[in-house]
This record gives C-alpha cells, structure tokens and sequence, in this order.
C-alpha cells in the first residue's frame, strides 16, 4: 500500500548531519549548497555543548582519556531541505560532491542524503491489538504516511482480515510458548523482513522481544511503539503497574529498538490525564488513543530523515 509521491515542485533532497562542533560548519554547508544554485527551504540546526572542565577532570581521575574526544568538543547537528528543482543533477552526484565536504568536518561525521520522491518502505510486525496497525493503514491509504507498507508479520492471525482489507500481504509466523524455542520464528520473520529491504521495521504492538542480533541487525530502523511514559514501567502490563501507582498522567513513547528492553533512543512521547476514578481498562482505553499519535508522529519522522541518533538520545527536528 502506497500514497501518491510528491508534487514535482514540493521534492526535497534532504541532508541530515553531526559532526564534532567547531566554528564554520553551518558557512560550510550552505556555501557548498549555494555553489549550484540550491535553494534551502528548511533548516534546523542544534549544538550539544562539550563536557566541563570538571566533567573531564572527573574522568580523568577515573581512569577515562583526556581532553580531545568527541562527547569534550561537543556535537553538532543540521537538517537541512533543498528544494529538488534547484539541483542541476542527481541525487546520486549531490551525494559524491557532499562526501568531500563531509570529509572535511572529520572521521566521525555521520550524515546521510534523502530523496522524498524516493517512497520509503515500512514493513508492521503485530500480536493481537490492531488499534495502531488499523491507524497506520489508515494513514497510508490517505497519503499521510511517506510510505509504502510492504508487509505485516503477525504472531497471532488475528489482524489478518484489518490488513488485507487494505490490500496489504499479511504473513502469520506462530510462536511457540517457550521462549527458548522461539529461534527458527524469529528467524522467519527476520527472513519476510529482509525481503522488502525496509526503510523501517515497526512493532505495532509486537508483543515479543527481539533478541539481540535481531537488534543488531535492524539497529537505526527498528521501532517499538511502548505504552508508557518511559523510562517509568518498562517491560510487561505498564497500565497496571501505573494503575498500582496511582499516576495521574499515563502516556506512551516511541523509541528506536535495542538489546536493552525498552532503553532505547527515545522518538517521540506524549501523555493524557487520568484520575482516580479511572480503573485500568479506562487507562487500557484512553492509553490507545496516545499509543496511535505518537507512534504515527515517530514513523514519520523517521521516515522523514528528521531524527538523528547520538548514543542513547535523538535530536529530533519536527
């Protein structure tokens, strides 16, 4: 399931970067842009300030290096959007030109090059809620999701009926109980995965933990939708464990997958207010409504090329 591509006009070469900070870069960039004409329309720019003199110190006396490293001179970060029509080549050449600018702001940059006429691919992993699944399609088939979705993988069939009725492949992978036996599962669906070469692997509320290599493999791509304000209860039944709490707020936070249950960089969050006459099916109830806007806003952004990962945060320009 796709939406149409964007209007010639509205194509956007889109450049992501971060680089140890230093004086000139944003000068550099945009005179490399202006040299053929470029023309940015969207820009945002972000500096994470270079460890004190006390931190370095302080870990210095606990046997870390001196000053020179990446986390003392600090971080910078740029997104920046050019309007397609005003690049006389291809993406393909703007990216061999921008590489020897890159090369310039040292070894540990990291940036990437997007074409949003280019439809990025999202592949849905799913148990038995099909609350954000039936958000997500819905999304596509209106063109609000910069995406195609090539597949759903599910552990369960239930889903099977919402994701065909959309004209989408839904693939049933059953899992057994035991956890220990769940290998040649998880290597079926890494397998359907893999198939489509996906910008994005969502868990839509895949209620499996994936094991550390498959971690490792879709590291940067794999995405979980938690429902939960993390870092406050990971893990099982967050909804009842806030419900034991007596919170007055739950909300949910979409973070990028890693070996470490729900520690991952952190997309997007957002809450809704409750009380204490809400019981746990009413926090189940309005909890959903959340888990669907952040997970659609964290997917697109993604997708977009607006977040950039740096350890365990995200810079992320919305």
């Amino acid at each position: 399931m796709s939406s149409a591509p964007p209007a010639p006009d509205d194509r956007r070469f889109v450049l992501t970067l971060g680089c140890p900070d230093r004086p000139g870069i944003i000068a550099r960039i945009t005179s490399f842009i202006a040299e053929f004409g470029g023309s940015i329309v969207e820009a945002g720019y972000h500096s994470v300030p270079g460890a004190s003199g006390q931190e370095v110190a302080a870990r210095v006396g606990q046997g870390a290096p001196q000053s020179g490293t990446a986390a003392d001179t600090g971080w910078f970060f740029t997104r920046q959007a050019i309007k397609a029509s005003t690049v006389p080549f291809g993406i393909a050449e703007l990216r061999d030109r921008f590489a020897g600018v890159a090369a310039d702001f040292g070894p540990e940059t990291e940036w990437q090059l997007l074409d949003s006429g280019e439809r990025r691919r999202a592949v849905l992993l799913v148990s038995k809620d099909g609350h954000c699944l039936h958000d997500l399609l819905g999304r596509a088939t209106s063109g609000e999701l910069p995406a195609t979705i090539e597949a759903v993988i599910g552990n369960h069939p239930d889903l099977a009926g919402m994701t065909e009725a959309h004209g989408v492949k839904f693939h049933h992978v059953p899992f057994p109980k035991d956890p220990a036996e769940r290998g040649p599962a998880f290597d079926e669906v890494r397998a359907l995965v893999d198939a489509h070469d996906p910008h994005a692997v969502v868990l839509a509320r895949f209620m499996q933990v994936l094991p550390a290599e498959l971690c490792e493999h879709w590291a940067g791509k794999a995405i979980n939708i938690h429902h939960s304000f993390l870092p406050s209860f990971v893990g099982a039944r967050p909804y009842h464990q806030a419900f034991a709490r007596g919170v007055k707020l739950i909300g949910a936070t979409c973070h990028y997958v890693t070996a470490e249950l729900d520690a991952g960089p952190i997309i997007e969050q957002d809450v809704i207010r409750i009380d204490h006459a809400d019981e746990v099916r009413d926090m189940v109830r309005l909890g959903r409504d959340i888990e669907r806007v952040v997970l659609a806003r964290g997917l697109r952004w993604h997708l977009e090329g607006r977040v950039l990962v740096h350890g365990r945060r995200t810079v992320v320009f919305s």
